[in-house]
C-alpha cells in the first residue's frame, strides 16, 4: 500500500518536502528509530460502498480511522522498532498514534491561530519542535513533557483566563495522530514543521505559550 505524506499549501510550504512511497509500517518504524517516540497502531479507515467508515464499526465515529482500537493502547505503545514492525505487519493499514506525556506533550490550538503563532515564532527565531496540522483544523506543537502542569499558570500570567482561550495541552493519558494518518474522507494529518535533526531537542512550553496565547486571543 502506497501513501503520500502531503505538504501544507501556503506559508513555508516550499520548505516541507514531500515524501512518497513510504508505507505506514516504515513510517511508524522511522518514528521509533529516528525520534525515539513511542508509537501504537490505531483504527483505520475502510471504504464501504464508496463511503469511508472506521474499522471500529461506528458509522458516526468522530475520528474515523484515527483513534485507539482498544482501552489498552497506553500499555501497547512502544519505541522498540521490532515490536512496532510486528504490530503493523498484523494491521498494515492502522493509523499511527503517538502517546503524549512521555517524550513530548502537545499544545493544541485552532489552525488559524497556529499559523499566526508559527509566523510570529519564526520572526522571533524561537526554537520549534515538530508541528502537526490535523484534518479537524487543529495544530499541535510538540514541546517537552510536563507542559500540562505549566500552561494554565503561564496563560494566567499573560493576563488570560485559561478557559477563555482555545488552547489545550495533550499530556499523560492522551495521544496525537501522526502523519500520514487519515481521518476518513476528511484527509490526512500533515506536518506544518517536519521532524528534522535541527528540532530533535524540543522547546519548553514557556517559550511557545506567549505567542500561542496571543494568537488564540486574536482568533477569538
Amino acid at each position: 500500500m502506497l501513501i503520500v505524506e502531503e505538504t501544507i499549501p501556503g506559508a513555508e510550504a516550499a520548505q516541507i518536502p514531500k515524501q512518497r512511497g513510504a508505507s505506514l509500517l516504515d513510517t511508524a518504524v522511522r518514528y521509533a528509530e529516528e525520534r525515539h517516540w513511542d508509537v501504537f497502531p490505531g483504527t483505520w479507515p475502510e471504504v464501504v460502498d464508496g463511503v469511508y467508515r472506521c474499522s471500529c464499526g461506528d458509522a458516526a465515529c468522530p475520528a474515523p480511522g484515527a483513534h485507539p482500537a482498544g482501552p489498552d493502547w497506553a500499555a501497547r505503545a512502544t519505541g522498540g522498532a521490532a515490536a512496532v514492525r510486528r504490530m503493523w505487519q498484523r494491521h498494515p493499514a492502522a493509523s499511527i498514534l503517538l502517546p503524549t506525556g512521555r517524550t513530548f506533550d502537545a499544545v493544541s490550538v485552532p489552525e488559524t491561530a497556529g499559523f499566526l503563532a508559527l509566523a510570529r515564532m519564526r520572526r522571533m527565531e524561537l526554537p520549534l519542535g515538530p508541528v502537526t496540522l490535523t484534518p479537524d483544523r487543529r495544530m499541535e506543537f510538540f514541546v517537552l513533557p510536563g507542559a500540562s502542569a505549566k500552561v494554565p499558570d503561564l496563560v494566567r500570567r499573560l493576563g488570560w483566563a485559561p478557559s477563555s482561550l482555545d488552547l489545550t495541552v495533550l499530556g499523560e493519558g492522551a495521544y496525537v495522530a501522526a502523519p500520514p494518518t487519515r481521518f476518513g474522507s476528511r484527509g490526512a494529518v500533515q506536518w506544518a514543521c517536519r521532524p528534522t535533526p535541527a528540532n530533535r531537542w524540543l522547546p519548553d512550553a514557556e517559550e511557545l505559550v506567549p505567542p500561542l496565547a496571543y494568537a488564540c486571543g486574536r482568533d477569538r
